[in-house]
């Protein structure tokens, strides 16, 4: 089998079919997603662990192979035509499987994402800490490439991506992009943020927020003048600071609350709810830190975050639950998708 030839045939059913993942596991035929719905591939025959292990062959470079092989998993980018895919590689019941996203080459302006206005005043800030947060595949990626590009197509900046894999591409305009990948351009994130420093640059953004040498570089940067954007696997935005924060040991923890409390500019909690006519909606709750949230990240009171959001909308603050009843109210989602989204749904019944 032409293994190379055989993945680009699924990849190109995967773009006709307006999907966003592709599955590929021994024992099953290939699955695509679509408007977050799993569809089986039925006319393809079922893959083998040796088809499995020939297709992530075809897609790594002897050096990722060997680490594959030797971490037995792996995180990978992949290009065919003029489309990108991230991509995960795992072992499973001792055969290789393999997830690929399509990551589409025109990134998407805020307004076109269906995404708050105000998220365009984080992109315009000079420095600060901005975190988009949620569960994965709920588009925060998608988020920090559009912020990025308002900068790049505005403002003259020196703007550094530090990912595991590239994803988005940038075409530079404006400002000047340097794009480095893990395992490629740079050992580590810790590493590459440490460099960062001598690099003359303005804007940083940092795929994801991994272990305490990395929160902790990042925290620094926000803090001595740079705009850093970064993503992290949390669900709002109180439960993102104490992740952060219980990151570090017991002795560096008041520390590190005082560094956030002065160097966050806010946080972004999204996900992507199914909509009635098809294809997927964002709902969000956004964070944005004055006087009383900076209070109470110093005095460890974090568990009130969410009402000082709940009463912020005058600020531009967002809570979650009245943008899934909103969702609601203009007929995009259900209302069982909104309940099955929200971390309180009590709360939820009141705004609807």
């Amino acid at each position: 089998m032409d293994y190379t030839t055989y993945i680009n045939e699924l990849i190109d059913i995967l773009i006709k079919e307006g999907g966003s993942d592709l599955h590929m596991s021994a024992g099953n035929p290939p699955v695509i997603r679509v408007s977050s719905s799993l569809s089986p591939l039925s006319n393809k025959d079922v893959l083998t662990g040796e088809v499995t292990l020939g297709i992530i062959s075809a897609l790594l470079n002897e050096e990722q192979r060997d680490t594959f092989l030797k971490n037995q998993e792996l995180d990978f980018s992949y290009e065919y035509k003029d489309v990108r895919l991230r991509g995960n590689s795992f072992f499973q019941r001792g055969s290789v499987s393999i997830a690929l996203r399509l990551i589409p080459k025109q990134i998407k302006t805020l307004e076109e994402l269906g995404l708050p206005p105000k998220l365009a005043d984080f992109a315009a800030r000079k420095q600060g800490f901005f975190l988009v947060v949620g569960p994965v595949g709920q588009g925060k990626s998608t988020t920090l490439a559009s912020l990025i590009e308002m900068i790049n197509t505005e403002r003259a900046e020196h703007i550094v991506t530090i990912e595991d894999p590239i994803e988005y591409v940038f075409e530079q305009k404006k400002s000047m992009i340097d794009q480095r990948e893990v395992r490629i351009d740079t050992k580590d994130f810790a590493t590459a943020l440490q460099s960062v420093f001598r690099q003359d640059v303005d804007v940083i953004m940092i795929g994801e927020m991994r272990g305490p040498e990395t929160m902790a570089a990042a925290v620094t940067a926000a803090e001595t003048g740079h705009l850093v954007f970064s993503t992290l696997h949390t669900n709002n935005a109180a439960q993102t600071i104490d992740r952060i924060i219980d990151t570090f040991p017991g002795g560096q923890q008041d520390q590190i609350r005082i560094q956030l409390s002065v160097s966050l500019a806010g946080i972004f909690s999204q996900r992507l709810i199914p909509r009635v006519s098809g294809d997927l909606i964002p709902a969000y709750e956004l964070l944005i830190n004055n006087k009383a949230v900076a209070n109470l990240i110093r005095e460890k009171r974090t568990h009130e975050i969410n009402t000082v959001i709940e009463t912020g909308s005058e600020e531009g603050m967002v809570d979650m639950n009245r943008s899934l009843a909103d969702l609601v109210r203009r007929g995009e989602i259900t209302i069982e998708d909104a309940h099955a989204h929200s971390l309180n749904p009590q709360i939820l019944e009141k705004y609807l």
